[in-house]
């Protein structure tokens, strides 16, 4: 059952909120005027975050056509150009950004380069405000849909082995390989980290979802927890005694920290305060170049390993997209890719290149 956040109260996800809104809303004096009326009508059918991603796309884009082409002859700064102007702006010229955003310095001077993933996420940005100002018969021509979606190459799945999830989390608990600054500070944060890690491993929640957490989220007598998903969407998410272990063991040593009396978050920082995406990153990664060096292991890796447990153990594709909640199951499949290579490991020697005598 999934119930709407703008029915309960979660400080983590409306403070996101305010400061995507406030960035938003910097990024538009730096746009034309038009272009606040796209960002008004878009926002009952997009996230902060997905606004967010347009506006930074689409301010860089304004500055290509403005300092890279020649569509826009006679304007002489961004706040010259009216929406009537973005009918002078062609499929080629849109192509053209493409590839400019191969690399480029954006407007804080700040280098950045984008594989076809970056592209194609640009290329959603400006096709959705062409299409919105076409719907609005603001413009002749909807010719950010004529332009092709860029290749993607399909990634390869990164995974933690059964042995090696062991090994992390042992790992988690014991320190084992830390040193210097990191070895120091294990001793405060350990049963915290193995609660994260653990957390993530045993229910394949988003970093988000897991930073979100408040402590009156969990129900021990379900072994259930209330997340936010992505879309602002709440659901109950079930964990095993395993979790729950680590869970209880992270509870009770939070309870003797005065400090966190009013903090209503799970996860905190050795600051009494919320624990940040960065800083979950940062201690999975920590703990995974120690596990696995070989491996680039991320948050999001281990929602990846979640998935293709939870495959091999109930062999049902859809009961992974609700746990995961994917929307479609195409998306799902990525988490299970290394069913087929246990298939493929499995026929290895069944084929006889040469007869036994």
């Amino acid at each position: 059952m999934e119930y709407n956040l703008n029915m309960v109260n979660n400080s983590y996800f409306a403070e996101r909120s305010k400061i995507c809104t406030k960035k938003i809303r910097e990024i538009l004096k730096e746009m034309p005027d038009f272009m606040y009326d796209y960002f008004v009508g878009i926002e009952n059918n997009t996230s902060e975050l997905t606004r967010l991603n347009y506006a930074y796309d689409l301010r860089t884009f304004f500055h290509f056509l403005l300092d890279e082409t020649n569509c826009l002859r006679g304007k002489n700064s961004i706040f010259d150009i009216e929406v009537e102007d973005l009918n002078n702006v062609k499929s080629n010229h849109i192509e053209r950004f493409l590839s400019y955003v191969s690399s480029y310095e954006n407007e804080e001077g700040k280098q950045h380069i984008n594989t076809e993933r970056g592209k194609a996420r640009k290329l959603a940005s400006v096709r959705s405000m062409f299409k919105y100002f076409y719907r609005h018969n603001l413009i002749n021509e909807d010719v950010a849909s004529k332009v092709p979606t860029p290749k993607l190459h399909q990634k390869s799945i990164i995974r933690l082995e059964t042995d090696e999830v062991a090994k992390f989390i042992d790992n988690t608990e014991s320190g084992y390989g830390l040193s210097g600054h990191a070895a120091s500070y294990h001793e405060h944060t350990k049963i915290r980290d193995v609660a994260i890690v653990t957390l993530l491993l045993g229910t394949g929640m988003r970093i988000s979802e897991c930073v979100g957490l408040n402590v009156n989220d969990i129900d021990f007598s379900t072994n259930g927890l209330k997340i936010t998903r992505k879309g602002g969407n709440q659901t109950i998410l079930y964990f095993s005694d395993e979790v729950k272990v680590a869970l209880v063991d992270w509870l009770s040593e939070r309870e003797n920290n005065e400090y966190l009396v009013d903090e209503p978050a799970l996860f905190t920082s050795l600051q009494n305060r919320r624990i940040s995406p960065r800083a979950v990153q940062k201690l999975v990664k920590k703990y995974a170049e120690i596990t696995t060096p070989l491996k680039h292991i991320t948050p999001h890796k281990l929602r990846s390993t979640y998935g293709t447990n939870l495959y091999r153990e109930t062999g049902d594709i859809y009961i992974v997209a609700d746990v995961l909640g994917h929307k479609d199951v195409n998306t799902t499949k990525k988490h299970y890719a290394a069913i087929s290579e246990d298939l493929r490991r499995s026929v290895a020697n069944k084929v006889r290149l040469r007869t036994e005598e």
